[in-house]
């Protein structure tokens, strides 16, 4: 993910941003809309076509009554009770007709928004998937838990009855208003003139809401945020006693929500008084001079008592319209930052022509390698390093030399800015992408476990492995007897990051899981630096195992994990300043002799 594309995704949590960003935002946000409706357009024919039938249905009332009262009534007065049976007939069939085919509508819609919904979420969680590491190493977890979140359902709740609210109003004003006009077209100009300060006041609102439900989504996303953070890292929290500062932050931030939903609130407290107050004036408007035309007996009582119900039903579906565009505006924001995710490239991107890697061996080659986090910033300067097949190196240096970066380029978590990186002879930006998962494995410090059973975080290092091979791989480890001693053995539910074992045991669970992988190449990344001496021990012996007959990159600090190493590299700032066996290096006089005499003296 380039510069640009960071800054991008961290313009869209500001709620500053100006016309040419917004209308930007807007145009992807209308095409990721666009993407998700148009599988849909079939259902969505159908669905528009019944709400209109059921829409002119309802607007239909009125007018039989008009013409029950006009017509019905004298022909009544003369023994004729035709025309009065026929307005009521009508009025019951239409009613009917109207509320069987909402109900129809409301069906058909609540598919069609579970549907989009579907994909939507869908879409999210595999694209962030596939988004480099450095997306995700920028993009914090609470931001992208926010995007699955409170930003989805903003969107649901728009789909699930919002648009609804919306298509119903649209429809039935506008077939009232030309019901309107063809029943009597001076109370239909009346009705158009009031459109005038609707038309304004609404205006006013939009303008002004905009801004203000974007700060509502941003402060909403900041809550989330915070909350994430303080319950992951919630063993930092406790041990610096930073539970104080955590609480006045977040009742800073719930603070600002509240003023963000108040400020919303007041607006609609304008809004909503406004459209009553047109809406009345209109309807007495039209009584009031239809009044004088019936006494004048230009027109009829049964027309005028018509027009003034179409005139108050014109402004009912308003205030839910309002309530529309609260969740539009809401949804509308959602919108704009999951378009964003979505519009995210891979800063590694996979090879147009992918090159398949049969067998590897695992020799690994650096080729005049550069690359910075920013480029301005170089951390490999012209790195060159031939790691052949079967060797086991050890990178060792003080924070920040490199080493972890150089581990993140074999395992292809990212890309040089310049010369390349193979693998057996081959470029990796051009192998396929699952042999380059299959040949190249990293075990990190963390060793993740996912929730389920040993047996299921042991076999994804091979999905399709037999319940014996996952035992042999455990064993292979020496992990199999600790395992035995769960409560259900293979079958124990780790729980959340592994809960029900140690940190040795984890980290054995993560050997055992790449020696089924079978890589050709390994990488562990402090794999043994937050384990106690007997721990250490204990993988020490599974590491021998582990590392025999592949290529293998050990990244350490304690030196006891090197000294199993067949070569090592000390690094500084981004170079290599010794290379040797560990032997080699010890007799010397140079930095890796240094490290090791003090490392002696702290056993003593």
């Amino acid at each position: 993910m380039t510069d640009a594309s960071v800054s991008g995704v961290e313009g869209e949590e500001r709620d500053d941003l100006s016309r040419a960003e917004s209308k930007q935002i807007r145009a992807r946000s209308l095409r990721l809309l666009g993407s998700l409706v148009h599988p849909m357009r079939g259902s969505l024919a159908l669905s528009i076509v019944v709400v209109v039938i059921s829409t002119v249905s309802q607007v239909a009332g009125p007018a039989i009554i008009a013409y029950g009262i006009d017509t019905g009534l004298p022909a009544l007065l003369g023994s004729d009770w035709m025309p009065v049976a026929l307005a009521g007939v009508a009025y019951l069939l239409a009613g009917i007709t109207g509320a069987g085919l909402i109900a129809w509508f409301t069906v058909l819609s609540a598919r069609i928004s579970q549907a989009i919904l579907f994909d939507l979420r869908r879409r999210v969680f595999l694209h962030t998937q596939k988004l480099s590491l450095e997306f995700h190493e920028s993009y914090t977890s609470g931001r992208i838990i926010s995007r699955q979140t409170s930003d989805l359902d903003a969107i649901r709740e728009l789909l699930d009855s919002g648009i609804n609210q919306l298509v119903q109003g649209v429809l039935y004003m506008l077939f009232t208003a030309v019901a309107l006009f063809l029943l009597d077209v001076e109370s239909g100009l009346i009705l158009l003139a009031s459109l005038v300060p609707l038309a304004v006041l609404t205006r006013w609102f939009q303008v002004r809401s905009q801004r203000m439900f974007r700060r509502t989504r941003v402060a909403s996303a900041r809550l989330i945020v915070q909350f994430v953070e303080s319950m992951t890292g919630i063993r930092a929290v406790k041990a610096f006693r930073k539970e104080r500062r955590n609480e006045a932050e977040f009742a800073e931030l719930v603070e600002d929500y509240r003023h963000s939903n108040g400020r919303v609130i007041r607006l609609f407290g304008i809004y909503d008084p406004g459209l009553v107050l047109i809406g009345n004036i209109a309807v007495a408007v039209v009584l009031l001079v239809g009044g004088f035309r019936v006494v004048d007996g230009g027109l009829e009582i049964g027309v005028l008592l018509a027009a003034v119900l179409y005139t108050r039903r014109f402004f009912d579906p308003m205030e839910d319209m309002a309530m529309f565009y609260n969740g539009y505006q809401s949804a509308t924001a959602a919108l704009e930052k999951i378009s964003g995710v979505l519009e995210e490239r891979p800063s590694v991107p996979d090879p147009d022509r992918p090159v398949d890697l049969w067998v590897s061996s695992g020799a690994v080659r650096f080729e005049r390698v550069e690359f910075g986090y920013d480029p301005a910033r170089p951390i490999l300067p012209e790195f060159d390093l031939d790691i052949p097949a079967g060797q086991t190196v050890a990178l060792v240096g003080s924070t920040g030399a490199g080493k972890s970066t150089l581990a993140k380029l074999i395992s292809r978590f990212y890309d040089p800015t310049a010369g390349r990186i193979t693998l057996d002879g081959l470029d990796l930006r051009e192998l396929h992408p699952k042999d380059l998962r299959r040949a190249i494995v990293m075990v990190t410090q963390e060793a993740y476990l996912f929730s389920g059973t040993v047996a299921d975080n042991i076999a994804i290092g091979k999905p399709d492995a037999t319940p014996e091979e996952i035992v042999a791989a455990a064993k292979a480890v020496g992990a199999d007897e600790f395992i035995a001693g769960l409560p259900n053995g293979y079958d124990t539910d780790v729980n959340k990051r592994g809960g029900r074992v140690s940190a040795g045991q984890r980290q054995l669970i993560s050997f055992a899981r790449a020696f089924l992988a079978n890589p050709a190449v390994l990488i562990l990344d402090e794999a043994t630096a937050s384990l106690d001496i007997p721990s250490e021990r204990l993988v020490q012996e599974a590491l021998q195992t582990l590392l025999a007959d592949r290529t293998a990159v050990i990244i350490a600090h304690r030196l006891s994990t090197v000294s199993i190493a067949d070569r090592v590299l000390v690094m500084e700032r981004g170079r290599i300043v010794e290379d040797g066996t560990p032997a080699e290096l010890i007799a010397g006089e140079g930095r890796f002799a240094q490290l090791h005499a003090s490392w002696r003296g702290s056993l003593v």
